[in-house]
Parts: C-alpha cells; sequence; structure tokens
C-alpha cells in the first residue's frame, strides 16, 4: 500500500514529518536511486527503495501489544519518582513503545501499547469514539437507581462527565461493584464520576476497549494483538 513520502519517513523513526518534508524539499531523500523534492510523492514501503543522504531508510515494523497493567505502575517510560513503569514489563527491545491512552498509578487493566501513531489517535480521539469498559468496586451499597446520574452527565471541577453505559454487577452492604463503559476517557474520569457520587473506589480495573477484553491475562503479563484484532479495532463504529 502506497503512502507518503514524507509519513513513511516518520512511521521508519529516522524523523518527525516535519523535519522529513524539509529533507524532502532539500534534495536529501531519493527514491529508487532518484532525488524527490515533490511533498506529494507516494512510495510503496515493500517495493520502493528510499536513502536519506545515501542511507537505505528501512521500514519500521509495527508493534501492537496488549498489557495487563498491575495497580502501582505508573504509564510512562521513565518516571523521576523511581516507581516502577509499564515499560519494565516489556522486553528491552520494545522500551520505543508509547501507550495508548492512559491508566492512572492505581488503575489496573488493559492497557495497549504500540509505535504506530495512526493506531493510537484512532483509539484515543473522541471523534471516533472507541469505548472503554470499567470494572469499578467501590465502599457501600450502591442501588440500581443511583447510576441514571452517570449516563444523564454530572459536572465535576467544571467538566461535563458522562458514561455512556453504567451497570450494577453485585453489591452488599461492604462494597459494590458496578461495571462503566466510556467513549471519551477524560482525564480520571471514571474516579471523578464515582467521586461525583461520594463513592470510594477500592479497585478500578478496564476490562475492554473496543471489542478487546482483557480475559484471563494475568497482571503483568503481554501478548501481542492479532491481525484481525488490529482490524476490529479499526473498523467503523
Amino acid at each position: 500500500m502506497e503512502v507518503r513520502l514524507q509519513k513513511f519517513l516518520a512511521e521508519a523513526g529516522v524523523a518527525s514529518r516535519r523535519a522529513a518534508e524539509e529533507w524532502i524539499l532539500a534534495g536529501r531523500v531519493q527514491v529508487n536511486g532518484r532525488p524527490v523534492t515533490r511533498l506529494g510523492t507516494r512510495v510503496d514501503p515493500d517495493r520502493d527503495v528510499v536513502t536519506v543522504d545515501g542511507q537505505v531508510v528501512r521500514p519500521r515494523r509495527k508493534l501492537y501489544v496488549a498489557l495487563h497493567k498491575p495497580p502501582g505502575y505508573v504509564c510512562t517510560r521513565r518516571d523521576p519518582q523511581g516507581r516502577p513503569v509499564v515499560h519494565d514489563l516489556l522486553p528491552p527491545e520494545w522500551r520505543n513503545l508509547f501507550t495508548v491512552g492512559r491508566l492512572d498509578r492505581q488503575s489496573e487493566g488493559l492497557l495497549f501499547l504500540t509505535n504506530d501513531g495512526e493506531f493510537a489517535l484512532r483509539l484515543t480521539h473522541p471523534r471516533y469514539g472507541v469505548r472503554k469498559t470499567y470494572e469499578v468496586t467501590v465502599t457501600g451499597r450502591v442501588f440500581p437507581s443511583a447510576l441514571r446520574p452517570l449516563t444523564e452527565g454530572v459536572r465535576h471541577r467544571g467538566e461535563l462527565l458522562r458514561a455512556t453505559a453504567a451497570r450494577l454487577l453485585r453489591a452488599s452492604r461492604k462494597r459494590s461493584v458496578i461495571e462503566l463503559e466510556l467513549a471519551e476517557g477524560k482525564n480520571r474520569e471514571v474516579r471523578r464520576l464515582c467521586a461525583s457520587q461520594g463513592w470510594k473506589v477500592e479497585r478500578l480495573v478496564r476490562t475492554r476497549i473496543g471489542r478487546i477484553r482483557l480475559g484471563d491475562l494475568p497482571p503483568g503479563r503481554w501478548r501481542t494483538l492479532t491481525a484481525s484484532e488490529i482490524e476490529t479495532l479499526l473498523a467503523p463504529i
């Protein structure tokens, strides 16, 4: 499949897209041995040979990883406070991957990591509406009627928060378990929705992203996504 030359260079990791455009205009990029200075040029990574200053640029293999993030880990490559980071759970050669969205330190569950920026955008930008499902354990008994404000929308610190679906899974006098589905993924939205109702969160687990479920993947373990799973995640809703 053909892609724009500057996009190919950016995805290969040799430069940002803007820097790649400057290289093309400066005549530093060649395709099949011929200098290319037109930004609209398209290349086929499987057939064309692209060089920058005479050095061959090879397409970078795209990786898509599903990780069961345990509590206590932060979603960064490095942490100045010395806390464990999710990249510690991956092979050393995959430290260039970035997280697709985030889970806060005490939250756990399904987290994707990739080196494909377009994939990450499709899963995180609100306009695509990819839904995430969370299982939340809160202190005390919650009644089904108490979930209605979460789907109608509540204001918290001047921001409108809303779950697309809310369901009570089980409840006792000591604690209740709620399933929430969100489409936007605003900062700490699940915890803020619960705080708006005066509920103390004991545990927060993301169980699904789009149609991909956490399943029986153990905490701290990872697996690569299959081609069909990637296609499913990128399919229009």
